[in-house]
């Protein structure tokens, strides 16, 4: 790897390609001064027949000593403009051999894997479901006009599956079709979110996102979000540090005034929930000369807290949407990306043992996802040691234990058996499948 990079750090710094731009500047330099000298000429040329009276023939008005004087310019263009195409080319040749220098460190690192070969491939038969995640990741990155052109491809070539599939396919598969990406409201809500963090990122503008959050904020307080009021103490804290003027200096004096009224006026109906950070906020005004060794640095001196408010803002958007916080589309494409290599070397490991893994539902082994891609809970069977599934669901019986279904069914025999962990006796019927 050492070699790898010695060699991208001193292709990075070759000047070749600067001097290969240079020289093809001069060429086209030397082309342009040609010929603003032969239409100089020619000018002149036209010029003085007009003074003497004569009749200009359009068609043949290059002749005479204009015509010898364009010879002769383009004459000496002749030497210039080839040393000029070898300076190129010579410099060109020396970016080829680094570029291939650079490509063999490359194969020699990065040696060429086949894939891991499937025959159950879980969404092939979910053409819909796959496509539906490339739209919405568009729509989510922003990418309206591309996310238009893939909806209306896709749409048409789902029109003469559907006239055949439509007396089979489920209705949870109908909604996962793609006439709701088609809405024009869709586009206008992520048109508005990208709108919103563009001045809250780039502006430093919270006053889009605050208006946001008020007419959501019924929405917000059912999921037990405190965005509103997040926004509002970022906002003082603006205020309070002092908002730069025209000259892009701060008032800090002005600023603590500004941030006094702000409090009163928009914050004061948070005071029965947040009447305990309401209180710090305004304590600070006691350290204000001496902000950075107070005990609210954190508060005031947070130089991650656009970001962080920003991805806050984005969560919650989206989740009033009814979306997640990140794009499906990106998050199984990484939770690919990782698995994929451990997937390969049990490939290998089948392959020399000659085994073969049969189960569809499951996969051979475990991958290490990162905690924030784990997003159901894992059973296992106390009994058979197995992580339950759809088709082996965990049951729980009358006295409040759990086991898989293929253990209750085991243990029961059809008739009363006791729970293999106390006194209790129940039926298989009585027990109750639990959804996780």
């Amino acid at each position: 790897m050492e070699g790898l990079l010695a060699e991208h750090e001193r292709l990075s710094k070759s000047g070749t390609f600067t001097k290969s731009i240079d020289d093809i500047q001069k060429t086209i330099d030397l082309l342009v001064k040609a010929r603003e000298t032969i239409a100089a000429s020619e000018m002149h040329f036209l010029s003085s027949d007009v003074a003497k009276g004569k009749q200009i023939d359009a068609n043949c008005h290059l002749g005479g000593s204009d015509s010898e004087t364009a010879s002769l310019n383009l004459a000496k263009l002749q030497t210039p403009v080839k040393n000029s195409l070898e300076d190129v080319h010579k410099d060109l040749e020396e970016v080829r051999k680094c570029q291939a220098k650079y490509l063999k460190l490359l194969d020699k690192k990065f040696k060429d894997k086949t894939l891991p070969q499937m025959d159950y491939v879980a969404l092939s038969a979910q053409p819909a479901l796959i496509n539906r995640a490339i739209a919405m990741h568009l729509l989510r990155e922003g990418q309206f006009s591309v996310a238009s052109t893939f909806l209306s491809e896709a749409t048409k070539d789902q029109v003469a599956e559907n006239m055949e599939e439509d007396l089979t396919m489920s209705g949870t598969e109908q909604d996962l079709g793609l006439d709701s990406l088609k809405s024009e409201s869709l586009r206008k809500q992520f048109a508005n979110m990208y709108h919103i963090l563009h001045e809250m990122k780039n502006e430093r503008n919270l006053l889009p996102a605050i208006e946001w959050a008020r007419d959501k904020s019924d929405e917000l307080e059912k999921r037990g979000s405190n965005l509103e009021f997040e926004l509002g103490k970022l906002q003082f804290v603006w205020l309070f540090v002092g908002r730069p003027n025209q000259n892009g200096q701060s008032n800090l004096y002005e600023g603590r005034q500004h941030a006094l009224e702000y409090i009163r006026q928009e914050l004061s109906h948070f005071r029965p929930r947040y009447h305990r950070e309401l209180q710090q906020l305004c304590g600070a005004i006691a350290f204000c000369p001496n902000l950075p060794q107070s005990p609210y640095r954190r508060t005031f001196l947070n130089n991650d807290a656009w970001d962080e408010l920003a991805t806050s803002f984005t969560k919650e958007f989206c989740a009033l949407l009814g979306l997640s916080a990140d794009s499906p589309l990106y998050i199984a494409a990484t939770a690919g990306a990782i698995a994929l290599p451990h997937f390969s070397k049990l490939q290998v490991i089948m392959k020399d043992k000659r085994t073969e893994w049969t189960t569809k539902h499951e996969i051979p082994v475990e991958v290490p996802l990162p905690p924030s891609y784990r997003f159901h809970s894992i059973f296992v069977c106390p009994v058979s040691k197995e992580q339950t599934t759809d088709q082996n669901p965990p049951m729980m019986m009358p006295c409040g234990h759990v086991v898989a279904k293929e253990s209750l069914m085991r243990l029961s025999k059809n008739a009363r058996f006791k729970c293999p962990y106390c006194p209790n006796e129940s039926h298989p019927k009585d027990a109750m499948k639990i959804y996780m």
